[in-house]
């Protein structure tokens, strides 16, 4: 049995890409191995049912900054915190660890999900990049073993900060386990009515930003034939680009094919089963969780052919240059205009998505931290 520590800031804070990895991996970690004691150090805790499981159950430890500020012990202050329950391994969950825990004599592994702010410097503000900078190098660095969410991830480590390969172990993210579960079309009519959705649409989920470039989703629409200009259903945030969206929308007399919703995460699995198609043209990503969600979900998925995402979607997703609509376009014209190629790319695409499996990765991940610790006891 061992002590674990996790950063689970993104755990309790964060409801997409990072967040889920943490609260996936968490679960499915003591559902696998439920001998084990989890302690979650965050700064501050967001309530939702998603976030209630880790607060309820026996199985975790969670632990918030008595006094100061939450950065700065997150940063520094926690490592007192790791000696004093004697934490004997360490895992920051997204891209940092405390400053000193190594000197404190814990062995740790941090995961790098991406160096996105390093292939394209331009989506970030300045400021961030900088901190960004600082953080995940001092991480890859120090850290005794580095998780790589994908195989992209990993060579992007080795350039950006000279890592050697073998300290670096590739170890995919699951998806939350009701993606993997068919709903019933009773369920899926609920949810559809519940949202006021049409029947046919194809889907998009992502933050709304320039990255995820949910423009060239609308840019392909424009191009197809009005008989398969489905309706595009949009789940994400993000002020900003949203407007230019709108702004898009407006000028191509969208209003009535745009359905932004937010749904709650119990629906979303009925979302991704009734779509049509899944369309993610993200010009990066360190793997994609939308994308294994959708393969899970047997919806047809065209992605693009860039960083991280063939190896999140398979060699039968329909792939693309993100930059080029037309491309889009011309995956949905296929996909809806040949049912056996739809039936092959949903077959395939699912049979793909086994290797994804929660209990195949969460084992490699267990292996992994019995290596660091058995290295840390022979030193």
């Amino acid at each position: 049995m061992f002590r674990i520590g996790y950063d689970a800031k993104r755990l309790f804070t964060n409801f997409t890409g990072l967040g889920n990895y943490s609260r996936t991996l968490l679960r499915n970690l003591a559902s696998f191995y439920p001998d084990n004691e989890y302690f979650l150090y965050t700064p501050r805790i967001l309530k939702s049912p998603e976030t209630t499981f880790f607060l309820n159950s026996p199985l975790f430890s969670v632990h918030r900054p008595k006094r100061g500020i939450g950065a700065c012990w997150r940063s520094f202050s926690v490592v007192n915190d790791l000696k004093r329950h004697k934490i004997q391994l360490f895992h920051g969950l997204s891209h940092e660890i405390p400053v000193g825990v190594h000197q404190a004599g814990i062995p740790t592994l941090v995961t790098m999900h991406d160096l996105a702010f390093k292939r394209y410097p331009s989506f970030y503000p300045f400021l961030d990049r900088q901190v960004y900078d600082i953080k995940f190098r001092y991480a890859c660095q120090k850290a005794d073993r580095i998780v790589a969410i994908s195989e992209h991830t990993k060579r992007d480590i080795m350039e950006f900060y000279d890592i050697a390969p073998e300290k670096i172990a590739v170890i995919y993210q699951s998806c939350h386990e009701r993606f993997q579960q068919e709903k019933s079309q009773k369920t899926i009519d609920y949810v559809l009515k519940k949202y006021q959705l049409p029947r046919d649409y194809f889907l998009f989920v992502g933050s709304l930003n320039e990255r995820k470039n949910l423009l060239a989703v609308l840019e392909a629409m424009v191009q197809l034939p009005q008989g398969l200009q489905l309706p595009l259903v949009v789940i994400g945030e993000g002020q900003p680009y949203k407007k230019k969206v709108l702004d898009f929308i407006h000028r191509h007399q969208l209003e009535r094919k745009v359905y932004f919703v937010r749904p709650e995460f119990e629906d979303m699995p009925a979302i991704y089963q009734q779509a049509d198609v899944f369309i993610y043209p993200s010009f990066y990503e360190g793997f994609g969780i939308p994308i294994l969600e959708a393969l899970f979900s047997e919806t047809p998925v065209i992605t693009s052919k860039v960083s991280s995402l063939p190896e999140a979607a398979g060699p039968d997703s329909w792939l693309v240059q993100p930059d080029r609509p037309e491309e889009i376009a011309a995956g949905i014209e296929k996909i809806l205009g040949d049912e056996a190629f739809r039936r092959h790319m949903i077959e395939k695409g699912y049979q793909y998505a086994q290797r994804f499996q929660g209990e195949l990765l969460t084992d490699q991940m267990m292996e992994l931290y019995e290596d660091v610790l058995s290295i840390d006891a022979v030193a």
